[in-house]
């Protein structure tokens, strides 16, 4: 799937593909930001949990993948300058240079093949679609010019299905754990399940329940917020796919 990646052949989301293989999102930073960066992510780990931190200018991140290319592994990718978003490249070989540190944040699409494995049906991957995900008004900590809302992503599941899903990604503390809210959608901020701020909707029916877990796409929010002078990311759902197994993350 990398291979693909790397040639071009794929530049949509990654949900549902290389299902047991860990994937990450993807945040670069100048190393001037990378600390408070760093720290942000400490302070903040149900949505942005750490998998793998470059050396500044290292394009490789040999911990989750031999061959790893950062500049060329992303299906797409987010070019930021000041806090706005000013290009969407399959292929930043041409922007990197040695200053650049490279955050990869644990994925729920990790946690996603257990709850298939369960027998838990998923509409986004039964429909193709991306995993809806929406900014929440529940605050991350601050760290340095790191702050704003988390964002969550959305699943719908019956009830009982979704008490398993809880016991089922508890496991899994770093692609996000268990979830961090269940049930109405306004007490947390969002008005609309209807208009997610990414990813693709998916029908709630009258007897599921909407279950929301932290989502990697915080890191984007608070880039928006900070304004670094410059930044890049992946395009939400479009992630990194590693040589790490989904299973390897288990904490039991």
């Amino acid at each position: 799937m990398r291979s693909i990646i790397r040639r071009g052949g794929w530049t949509a989301h990654t949900s549902g593909l290389a299902s047991e293989h860990v994937q990450g999102n993807v945040v670069i930073l100048p190393a001037a930001e990378a600390n408070d960066f760093l720290r942000y992510c400490q302070r903040n780990p149900k949505p942005c949990p750490l998998l793998a931190v470059s050396e500044p200018g290292q394009a490789q991140l040999p911990a989750l993948g031999a061959d790893i290319d950062i500049c060329t592994d992303v299906p797409r990718y987010r070019v930021w300058r000041d806090g706005e978003l000013v290009d969407m490249p399959t292929d930043i070989s041409a922007l990197w240079h040695q200053d650049l540190v490279t955050f990869v944040i644990g994925c729920s699409f990790s946690f996603e093949e257990a709850l298939l494995q369960a027998g838990l049906p998923l509409r986004h991957i039964a429909q193709q679609r991306n995993v809806a995900m929406y900014r929440s008004n529940m605050a991350t900590e601050r760290a340095g010019i790191f702050h704003g809302p988390m964002v969550v992503s959305m699943r719908p599941f019956k009830a009982a299905d979704a008490i398993r899903a809880i016991q089922i990604t508890s496991r899994f503390p770093n692609v996000h754990g268990a979830p961090v809210h269940i049930g109405d959608p306004a007490r947390i901020g969002i008005a609309d399940l209807g208009q997610p701020d990414y990813g693709d909707a998916v029908e709630v029916l009258p007897d599921e329940i909407p279950v929301f877990w932290a989502c990697g796409v915080t890191p984007q929010a608070a880039v928006a917020q900070a304004r670094p002078a410059f930044c890049i990311t992946h395009a939400p759902g479009a992630m990194l796919v590693t040589d790490l197994l989904n299973h390897q993350l288990a904490s039991f």
